[in-house]
């Protein structure tokens, strides 16, 4: 995979300046370093105003001092990790009731906002969120991937019929650099892990810090360790918790925090109303496969090894980058009314369902081989009869060349099609 150079156009970037010209408050929410400030940068300079940035120590300290005279005015208002100084909402909340209109203020920040507790009421009904994730392969690519946006539309056979000059070895490459910018312009893998490490340390020590008193701060990175080895799969924390010797609600209490700065992600069983043995648990997912990765020790070279123990790791690994990738280009489509994973207590399960707001729903299905045979479209297929006419399109995604229509509603990708253009 070619080393990334320069700065990278982001799809969200007209879809934010669209939202904002209907929503008072819009709120850019995602990882450290994901590149939250070059894109509220780009937006502040169309619009022609400056940005607050509260990562700056002065700026948070003057902002924190004064929060109502830094908001004031008609705007807009552009402040970047607003996290820093919560009370700043209140100061936009009373602003807001004296002008109320759209287009006031844009806000960025590293930590759910509902994990703030300050925060959680102070813009009920006036802000909407933005998720602002690592950099997709399109966009690294700089193509316009439109999978999720087609397979939605019920235009599936745009993506047939042509065949991926993709190879196993790339995949695997991409998988273990995942979508960081900074990570991405590393020359080198060595690079590239001390990276990793630097992020993964710098987010525990300091952001998780600054939500919560930690009582055992030294086991958060190896819970973080534990939840990695559990990527792409049913989300175990009792499991987790007797392992480290902590309780499975501190595990819980823990795992939260580490949502809350965007390390890992629960992916929430979908469908449980379809039938009594559609499973209730949670998936979970490390937010970027390079970080996954890392946190496994797990390379390149490791990865593309013909034995068992890598072909497991390999398919867990995969499951999350394509999961990954499906939800980004889903956080730029409108419409989508929820998102989460099906699993029966038969062991049949269907790893990403996407759900519109009329009801209909496409599922996706990842696999880790070279051809899909039709054993392996039983979970596809259980869902498309549960779920009826509601089910647009089933489509197994694979490490291999083919694109093709398997059956009714039913259908087999290279995982290139998702970024393809």
């Amino acid at each position: 995979m070619n080393q990334l150079r320069g700065i990278v156009g982001r799809r969200l970037g007209p879809i934010a300046l669209d939202r904002f010209g209907e929503e008072s408050v819009l709120l850019l929410q995602g990882p450290r370093s994901v590149g939250k400030s070059t894109l509220l940068q780009n937006l502040a300079r169309t619009l022609g105003v400056a940005v607050l940035d509260l990562d700056d120590v002065a700026t948070r300290d003057a902002v924190a001092a004064d929060p109502a005279t830094f908001v004031a005015g008609p705007g807009p208002v552009c402040i970047d990790e607003y996290q820093h100084v919560p009370l700043v909402l209140d100061a936009i909340k009373a602003e807001l009731n004296r002008d109320g209109r759209p287009g006031r203020f844009i806000l960025t920040g590293s930590a759910r906002h509902e994990s703030l507790p300050a925060a959680a009421q102070a813009l009920t009904g006036r802000l909407h969120r933005l998720p602002v994730y690592p950099l997709s392969q399109g966009e690294i690519a700089e193509v316009e991937e439109r999978l999720v946006e087609l397979v939605l539309a019920g235009e599936v056979t745009a993506l047939l019929g042509r065949t991926s000059t993709t190879g196993r070895d790339e995949y695997v490459e991409r998988i273990v650099a995942g979508g960081f910018p900074m990570a991405l312009a590393r020359p080198t893998s060595a690079g590239r892990a001390r990276w990793f490490d630097d992020y993964v340390r710098l987010t525990l020590e300091r952001d998780v810090r600054e939500l919560a008193r930690i009582e055992q701060a030294a086991v958060l990175p190896r819970l973080l360790e534990r939840l990695a080895g559990q990527t792409g799969q049913v989300l175990n924390l009792s499991l987790a918790g007797r392992d480290l010797g902590v309780s499975e609600r501190t595990a819980d209490n823990y795992f939260r925090l580490l949502e809350a700065v965007f390390l890992v992600r629960r992916l929430p069983a979908w469908g449980t109303t379809l039938g009594s043995r559609a499973g209730s648990r949670p998936k979970i997912h490390v937010l970027d496969s390079g970080v996954a990765a890392r946190l496994l020790r797990l390379t390149a070279e490791k990865l593309v090894r013909r034995q068992p123990t890598a072909l497991t790791e390999l398919g867990h690994l995969l499951e999350s980058f394509v999961v990954g990738e499906l939800l980004k280009q889903s956080s730029w489509v409108d419409g989508i009314a929820g998102v989460g994973h099906w699993r029966t207590r038969d062991g049949d399960e269907v790893d990403l369902v996407i759900e519109r707001d009329d009801g209909a729903v496409v599922a996706f299905e990842v696999k880790a081989a070279q051809r899909v045979g039709a054993k392996e479209l039983t979970p596809l297929r259980k869902l498309r009869d549960a779920a009826g006419s509601a089910f647009l399109a089933g489509v197994a995604v694979h490490l291999g060349s083919r694109s093709y229509t398997a059956e009714d509603r039913l259908h087999v990708v290279p995982v290139d099609r998702i970024w393809s253009p």
